[in-house]
């Protein structure tokens, strides 16, 4: 089963989202990444010359060194345990200093990111993602490429398959740069509880986005707040279905050229049904205002029957007493051209080295170490969980280790009919800010749609 369904994620992402981040109509315009690399401060990115060529298996790393590693496994992600424990285990085995800057990837730790790199105050290593967030360290040649890497250390990656190296290339220039680590998808997780007390049926495969309103308006009316979200940190995923719902598996991944073609009415369309979400009363009374881990504790707590969110939730939905018999996860409600069944995933995220880490010595070493430690199919597998990764030998996965809500998201993944991946990941940070930084704003109606949307595509333009 488990096989199955990491081929099955593995081929769709493929044969879809990713082909299609890769596409020449998806990426920006090469001024916009011009003007992104301009704003970097110039520096000596010269290559070093007459580097020894080893293997990442005999590699020496000077006891002492430090490395400054910013990863997205802030102190509140369900992961982070397991990141510090790879970090302990690998100072513990080198005698290196790790400098740790992890944070929530929300918008305002991107922003902490680029401005790192505008200041010369970049990581040696970075977690972070493959698509438009990374151009402005691309472009200014910030950071090290995976070919680049291999003429020194000609096995590092080669854990990976070769086909999804090249399928997580990044858009500006089709190079891959980030070894990646794993995968996800998006779904709706479900509090069993709330929806048993409002005498309402958990939304399945063939759940409508009409139906699913229906659903909303009895959890509300039995006293519960239908869904827990934060549109002040955390509106993307909420963006991401919305406008699927008015696009398709095959045309989700496209930024509009106007707001008159058909992309920018998807976004019109999708943007509409979340104001109108929150006018009907589904969404957290403080959604505007609130931290994502506030919502999210509300959700756990029993006051909110639905929260979207990603895989690396799966292992967190759990109550107090770490049970998570009352949860489950499903698909998000479809409508028009997509199926509930069509989902959101792929592989969006990867390890990098830094230009700055690769022309030091001892930092390089230590760069290299580090990220074949954490990549190496073992370490994969335990963070993957339930999600797709890029091992030519496959995640190995022990359900025994599962809590049901995780076994519950491999039926999930099993039954997609498509697998798409994010359209955010088309645009920058900047780029995107028009809707996801003024989210409040437009669905209180202080910011009109079309005009949030004109600016996102002006922003791609310029």
């Amino acid at each position: 089963m488990t096989k199955k369904l990491l081929a099955m994620v593995l081929t769709c992402v493929m044969t879809g989202s990713l082909a299609a981040c890769n596409s020449g109509a998806a990426a920006p315009p090469a001024t916009e990444a011009e003007m992104q690399a301009d704003i970097l401060e110039e520096e000596d990115t010269e290559k070093p010359e007459n580097i020894a060529v080893g293997s990442v298996k005999n590699i020496v790393v000077e006891a002492g060194t430090e490395l400054k590693i910013t990863t997205t496994y802030g102190t509140e992600e369900p992961k982070a345990e397991l990141y510090r424990h790879a970090v302990q285990e690998w100072m513990k085995k080198t005698g290196c200093i790790v400098q740790d800057s992890s944070a929530t990837a929300d918008e305002m730790m991107k922003s902490h990111v680029i401005a790192d790199f505008e200041a010369g105050a970049e990581a040696d290593v970075l977690f972070w993602f493959t698509g438009n967030d990374a151009n402005p360290f691309i472009e200014a040649d910030r950071v090290v490429s995976i070919e680049e890497i291999r003429t020194v250390y000609p096995d590092y990656a080669q854990n990976m398959k070769e086909s999804m190296l090249d399928a997580t290339a990044s858009p500006a220039d089709g190079v891959s740069y980030a070894v990646p680590f794993y995968g996800y998808w998006e779904g709706l997780y479900v509090n069993k509880k709330v929806c048993e007390a409002a005498g309402v049926e958990i939304p399945g495969a063939d759940t409508t986005w009409k139906e699913f309103l229906e659903i909303c308006q009895q959890i509300k009316d039995a006293g519960f707040t239908p869904i827990a979200v934060s549109l002040a940190k955390e509106p993307h995923y909420w963006f991401e279905f919305a406008v699927y719902n008015h696009t398709s598996p095959g045309t989700h991944n496209t930024v509009p050229v106007t707001i008159d073609d058909s992309t920018g009415r998807a976004w019109v369309e999708g943007l509409q049904d979340i104001k109108d979400l929150y006018q009907r009363g589904f969404l957290s009374a403080n959604a505007n205002t609130a931290e994502a881990s506030e919502v999210f504790r509300s959700f756990i707590d029993g006051k909110c029957a639905f929260y979207l969110d990603g895989s690396w939730k799966a292992g967190a939905v759990t109550d107090e007493e770490g049970n998570a018999e009352n949860f489950t996860v499903t698909y998000v409600p479809g409508a028009r051209e997509r199926k509930a069944t069509d989902i959101i995933g792929g592989l969006s995220s990867g390890w990098y080295i830094s230009r700055k880490a690769w022309n030091d010595e001892q930092k390089r070493a230590a760069a290299v170490s580090f990220i074949t430690d954490i990549t190496a199919d073992e370490s994969v597998s335990v963070f993957a969980g339930v999600s797709a990764t890029a091992l030519k030998n496959g995640a190995e996965l022990d359900k025994s280790t599962l809590n049901q809500v995780q076994i519950d998201s491999l039926d999930m993944t099993g039954g997609a009919t498509a697998v798409t991946g994010a359209v955010q990941d088309l645009m920058t940070q900047n780029q995107r800010a028009p809707i996801f930084e003024h989210m409040p704003e437009i669905v209180t109606g202080e910011i009109s749609i079309e005009m949030a949307v004109q600016q996102v595509i002006d922003k791609l333009v310029e």
